[in-house]
């Protein structure tokens, strides 16, 4: 007897459901996003004893940033995906441990080539944040998904603030090396801790069989083919190039003529971003309680309350440094809140295909973030740091029209991710004639 052949079009498989993860398990793997997310932000801080050290100018060993960046983004587009063909706890211990290996091999640098070389790998694999969010969404139940979101968002947040810190004071006792050596062993720590304390998951089966090519070309098609996608994508998009223009072009103002501080002035704003650790988890249950939609709003009309709290700063002085403060502050928030929200519809649209969802969100945020920065740095050179706060605001009008009047019809009553979890969850599709 011959299988019945298959209708056209039908749902695609789920992967095998996993138990909700513990506090524990939480705590644990958002530590793991922390060291991940840290390993790109800790070169920064030592670039000039990098040039010390290796006798080379301080824009050639700016090389090493770089590399490490451009590694991330290749590690985006060919590994993370890979997150929904392999079972995760073999993925995540592959790639920690080929991370402590390539820090290895930067620490041990004889030279800038190498070095830089070895930085372009540390980026390539240090990808383990994006592969254990999906994970993570897919395991937990969806009342409290928004919350695991935005736990493993603030353990990101945190391995960003704190790497710099970390890697410029050991950098200045041991060396520059030191860093490195260091996150080596605590990435090598992380790969044995993974092998045990991962959870265990099975991909669908069409995402097995899938050809690595043709998998790889998914998060595209994925884009065009979802109006939720393509909805959350735009909304960070344009949040994220707001805020990158923003922490671009406040470093020109702090150290120009209007205040004159140096870049420690810069470093110290920084630590406001500090507060997101504390509001994504509350923001995550927010969004379990009232869906990704009025998350998104409120974020959004915050960073348009944060561009008129910014524009104070052009007045320098004490007033000036309180506005600028506070406006960073409400940036950062509104932000890293938008962020959980987008991601936990984003991992509602697809279940079975979570990574190469946050491929193309993660992918189309860099983007804006990019954009955003040249812009930025171009309007405060021709129209001063005013110009900037405009440009702030007016990206995110364009995400709030979207988010009034770009709603796709077949899908508006399915924004809370919440819903479309569910529906994922429980719809099982009819058996093929």
């Amino acid at each position: 007897m011959t299988s019945p052949t298959p209708a056209a079009g039908p749902a695609p498989a789920r992967p095998a459901p996993a138990r909700p993860p513990s506090r524990r398990l939480v705590l644990v793997l958002s530590v793991t996003c922390a060291v991940a997310v840290g390993n790109l932000y800790f070169p920064q801080a030592i670039g000039p004893l990098i040039a010390t050290g290796l006798d080379v100018p301080p824009d050639a060993a700016s090389l090493v940033v770089t590399a490490t960046q451009i590694g991330y983004t290749a590690g985006m587009v060919l590994l993370v995906p890979l997150g929904d063909r392999f079972p995760n706890r073999p993925l995540l211990v592959v790639l920690l441990a080929l991370t402590g290996l390539a820090l290895l091999g930067a620490g041990c640098a004889p030279a800038l080539a190498p070095l830089v070389a070895a930085s372009g790998l540390v980026g390539l694999t240090t990808v383990a944040a994006q592969v254990i969010g999906p994970m993570a969404a897919g395991m937990a139940a969806p009342e409290r998904q928004g919350a695991v979101i935005g736990t493993l968002l603030s353990g990101s947040t945190a391995g960003m603030l704190l790497a710099r810190t970390f890697s410029g004071v050991l950098g200045e006792w041991l060396g520059w090396r030191a860093p490195y050596l260091v996150a080596s062993a605590t990435a090598l720590l992380l790969a044995a801790v993974m092998a045990y304390a991962a959870p265990r998951t099975t991909p669908s089966e069409s995402a097995v069989r899938r050809p690595y090519g043709e998998f790889l070309a998914q998060p595209l098609r994925l884009l065009l083919a979802e109006p939720e996608l393509r909805r959350s994508c735009f909304y960070q998009s344009a949040v994220f190039a707001g805020f990158s223009a923003a922490w671009t072009s406040v470093a020109l103002l702090l150290t120009g003529p209007v205040y004159g501080h140096g870049a420690q002035a810069v470093g110290l704003l920084a630590l406001v971003g500090g507060a997101t650790l504390a509001c994504t988890p509350y923001v995550g249950r927010l969004v379990d309680r009232y869906g990704p939609r009025p998350v998104n709003l409120v974020c959004l009309l915050g960073v348009v309350v944060s561009a008129g709290v910014l524009a104070a700063g052009a007045l320098g002085g004490a007033a000036g440094l309180a506005a600028l403060t506070a406006g960073m502050l409400l940036l950062d928030v509104a932000m890293q809140g938008g962020m959980v929200a987008n991601k936990a519809r984003v991992y509602a649209v697809r279940p079975d295909a979570r990574s190469r969802l946050t491929t193309a969100y993660m992918t189309c945020s860099y983007l804006g973030g990019t954009a955003g920065s040249w812009l930025g740095v171009r309007a405060y050179a021709a129209f001063g740091w005013p110009a900037v706060c405009a440009l702030i605001a007016l990206l995110a009008a364009a995400a709030l029209v979207r988010h009034r009047f770009g709603a796709n019809r077949g899908t508006a009553g399915m924004d809370d991710g919440r819903q479309v979890e569910r529906m994922a969850v429980t719809h099982h599709p009819p058996a093929p004639r």
